[in-house]
């Protein structure tokens, strides 16, 4: 399907005169260009969320366009046609007032999911709407995925609790800078701890590391995303930072599920969902070239075991890289990677599993290990025994 996502990619299309059935135009305003579209073939075209007066809309549908409004009951754009970033979910911050972040855009939306029954909410609109938003979440990610094609695919995983002093925080966060600078796209799930330090070190790859051991330093004046400091200190690092060198992108992927942990302003990209089941599934499924896991806790060990599931069954086409940082935490502490390596035995994802102690060896492990494809990732029973393929 086409999408046409702002008012000159519009305009390009129609210069081109082809027909509008079947194309999607999405977030457009066009509250002064409905005259562009007055002698256009608009039957079974979709006009998503775009701003248009009364009469435009009662004219396209009259004519067999799909019209669907944005409802001004909420406080988000349910048919977004790009990610947000820290400027839009940030609006409203002050440095200097930590108590600013609740009159941000990103707090408010939290508020209003709260107040709707969170993730049992009972209003089908209420539902309607934020499965339509998370929908065009996913559509607009997998847009920006394919802008960045030529780039390697790494997540990292680990416990949003990890404190900014940790030198584990500081590890990884040395780990991000050094893939980035390889040309990986680095991906968490964007919130604080080990998440927070991913985009860190992506965003200052093209720093020396001493502004970024500085800006560690900044940060744990408030370690603990509980601390009333903590969105604060992540703004002064910002601040400080030199505007004439450039900032490395980074995709953060958090969820308003755990809305009460602000994310992290340091992703250059975020895909923020409602529905934490589609964003858990979708970060894993996009880290195609590896996630590494840093050491966590019950949320870290449910992302272990669904990337272990998609492996397994190899149901996205292919087996991804899964490297463990911290050989005590995983096989004594928290002993996940025993039973992971035991459940792999006989698989194809039992040679994309790893397990180390130190930055180098992570680096090495995904420079020298690939996704495995599935031999036949087209078999289906209708395909095997009801249809003639000769």
């Amino acid at each position: 399907m086409i999408e046409i996502h702002d008012r000159s990619e519009l305009v390009e299309f129609l210069e081109t005169g082809m027909s509008l059935e079947g194309v999607a135009i999405q977030g457009v305003d066009l509250r002064e260009g409905c005259e562009l579209l007055a002698n256009r073939d608009v039957q079974h075209s979709f006009f998503l969320g775009c701003r248009m007066d009364r009469d435009c809309m009662i004219d396209l549908v009259q004519r067999g366009a799909h019209v669907m409004e944005q409802i001004p009951q909420i406080p988000y754009i349910p048919f977004r046609n790009r990610l947000y970033d820290p400027i839009e979910l940030f609006d409203a911050f002050d440095g200097g007032d930590p108590c600013s972040y609740c009159d941000c855009t990103d707090a408010e939306v939290y508020e209003y999911w709260r107040q709707n029954g969170g993730a049992e909410t009972q209003s089908i609109i209420h539902g309607l709407f934020q499965r339509i938003h998370d929908q065009c979440i996913t559509d607009a990610l997998y847009e920006f995925l394919e802008e960045r094609k030529g780039l390697k695919r790494v997540a990292v995983m680990g416990g949003h609790s990890m404190k900014r002093n940790d030198p584990r925080y500081r590890e990884v966060a040395l780990l991000s800078r050094r893939l980035t600078a390889m040309g990986y796209l680095m991906i968490s799930g964007g919130g604080p701890g080990a998440m927070e330090a991913t985009h860190l070190g992506a965003l200052l790859v093209n720093h020396p590391e001493s502004v970024m051991d500085e800006a560690i330093g900044i940060l744990a004046k408030a370690p603990d995303y509980r601390d009333r400091m903590w969105l604060a200190a992540a703004f002064e690092v910002l601040s400080l930072l030199d505007a004439s060198i450039d900032p490395g992108d980074s995709l953060g992927i958090p969820t308003w599920h755990y809305g009460h942990e602000p994310p992290t302003p340091f992703a250059s990209h975020i895909a923020k969902y409602f529905s934490n089941s589609i964003r858990e599934e979708g970060l894993i499924t996009v880290a195609h070239d590896g996630i590494v896991y840093a050491p966590g806790s019950a949320g870290t060990i449910q992302e272990i075991f669904q990337d272990a599931a998609q492996n397994h069954y190899l149901t996205t086409g292919y087996a991804s890289p899964m490297i463990f940082l911290d050989c005590h935490f995983w096989t004594h502490e928290k002993p996940v990677y025993p039973l992971l390596e035991t459940l792999a035995r006989g698989k194809d994802y039992h040679q994309v599993l790893g397990i180390t102690d130190n930055v180098e060896g992570v680096i090495e492990f995904l420079e020298t290990r690939q996704p495995v494809a599935v031999s036949d990732p087209h078999w289906s029973f209708c395909s095997q025994f009801c249809h003639d393929e000769s």
